[in-house]
């Protein structure tokens, strides 16, 4: 420990004595601004915001976590949560305890019972690789490289959605350490209340340690990409929202409008183009009729055609999400059908002749998603059919040209729009303003009171938050 740590720990009304107390009872680090390997356990995936905390713990066990949250109590100081992946949250911390859960990685599959259990630094790379040992897959994302409980408990939309819904919906068990340090192992069963608050309302009532999820018989799928040049884009994307109104619950598919720069590690029919790319995940028993379905999108001439069928392990190479962290600025909203006028007004504002590059992607909702959970959750906007996320990174554009590009954006699509927008895609300035529309509006209110319940103190806010009733 450096002296200058020491230091700034002080300066930051975290006394010397208090602080070596916390290192005695945690296994993992226990750092301040100045400390060696301070900054490198505050990253995250988006570069754009870090936390900058009074006190940093690198959880190693349920235990250290249990310390670090009865630490920041006594001291009267909020706490943030890191995980693994894309797990930074919102609102960036400033001062406060931060708590780095990417340590805890243990994994186990029941395959009898297709479960998982996965300690709170579990990425979906983990799980998957390991339950497919046994033929079983769980709902994991797009990017596999996202962190299991952020992405679970913020609702969940990945490459099977419409077929078995948000992986929120299959939760089986949580444990967590509340904000007056206990750890509790919360299901449907033992405390409906804050289990079905946890499951959407994310780390706004704890720091969960471990979760148990459903894992599905999916050893393969029929996905891929169909990529169009930018010139087609009207054509496709018209076709794409008319093909979306009558495909079955199994088939689950996006649509980017992606400018690839000329870069050397992208395949060579990819660089330096503006492109369509059509993202394709068919799960059945039966993946035979997947071909035919997406026969009618095939015949408009993608110029590259990766679909297949594919082990369930390798999802990750169909959005093809970059791995390494980055610079970002996004935007996100649910909407209606669309119409032949919400693709005019969208491609006004993306492609080559937009002054900002945007990746823009849309998301095919209904299905399970619009279904109720079996044991009821806090995710809302069940009723969106399809959702629309804008991500432009800060490599290629400023933030005070991103931002106003952004609004123009939601301005355009408001017609389409039903104001509600889904929690684990915010990251961008309004996402305070922007968190309520994640749930339906009993739901919030709800959620306000069980905060209230949990932590009245609302310990835990440098988040998504939901404040406390007063």
């Amino acid at each position: 420990m450096s002296g200058s740590g020491v230091e700034n720990g002080q300066a930051a009304g975290v006394g010397r004595e208090v602080l070596e107390a916390l290192r005695g009872r945690v296994t993992g680090p226990v750092l301040v601004a100045g400390d060696e390997g301070y900054d490198e356990e505050r990253a995250g995936n988006q570069t754009a915001r870090s936390h900058q905390p009074a006190v940093l713990v690198g959880a190693a066990s349920a235990a250290d976590v249990q310390a670090a949250v009865e630490f920041a109590d006594a001291q009267g100081l909020p706490v943030a949560v890191q995980g693994t992946g894309h797990a930074l949250a919102a609102v960036a911390a400033e001062g406060g305890v931060l708590v780095n859960t990417s340590r805890m990685t243990e994994v186990r599959i029941d395959a009898q019972a297709r479960t998982a259990w996965a300690a709170a630094g579990v990425s979906w790379n983990q799980v998957i690789q390991e339950a497919a040992e046994v033929g079983l897959a769980p709902l994991a994302g797009s990017a596999p490289g996202v962190g299991v409980i952020s992405y679970t408990l913020g609702g969940g939309l990945g490459v099977l959605s419409r077929r078995y819904g948000y992986a929120a919906d299959h939760v089986r068990s949580i444990e967590v350490v509340t904000a007056d340090g206990q750890l509790r192992q919360v299901t449907q069963e033992s405390d409906p209340d804050l289990f079905w608050a946890l499951r959407g309302g994310r780390d706004n009532f704890g720091v969960v340690t471990g979760i148990e999820i459903d894992l599905m018989p999916v050893p393969t799928l029929y996905g891929g990409g169909l990529f169009f040049d930018f010139a087609s884009a009207p054509e496709v994307l018209q076709a794409y929202i008319d093909w979306t109104a009558g495909v079955p619950e199994e088939m689950t598919s996006s649509l980017a409008i992606i400018f690839f720069p000329d870069a050397p590690v992208l395949p060579p029919p990819l660089r330096g183009r503006h492109v369509v790319h059509v993202r394709i995940a068919y799960s059945a028993d039966d993946l035979g009729p997947g071909k035919d379905l997406i026969a009618p999108l095939r015949a408009l001439g993608p110029f590259n055609d990766t679909v297949r069928e594919l082990p369930y392990a390798e999802i990750g190479t169909i959005h093809n999400d970059p791995p390494v962290p980055g610079a970002a600025e996004s935007v996100t909203t649910m909407l209606r059908e669309l119409d032949a006028d919400a693709v005019t007004s969208l491609l006004q504002l993306v492609g080559p002749h937009a002054p900002v590059p945007h990746v823009v992607e849309l998301r095919h909702l209904g299905g399970a998603l619009s279904r109720p959970a079996a044991v009821p959750n806090a995710v809302g906007n069940r009723d969106a059919a399809y959702l629309l996320n804008v991500v432009s990174r800060l490599e290629r554009a400023e933030l005070v040209d991103i931002q106003p590009a952004h609004d123009r954006l939601l301005e355009a699509l408001e017609p389409w729009s039903t104001g509600g927008r889904a929690l684990t895609f915010l990251n961008g300035r309004r996402d305070t303003e922007h968190v309520r529309s994640a749930y339906e509006s009993d739901d919030y209110r709800r959620l306000t009171e069980l905060k209230a319940v949990y932590d009245p103190r609302n310990t835990f806010r440098l988040n998504h938050n939901i404040p406390p009733a007063s």
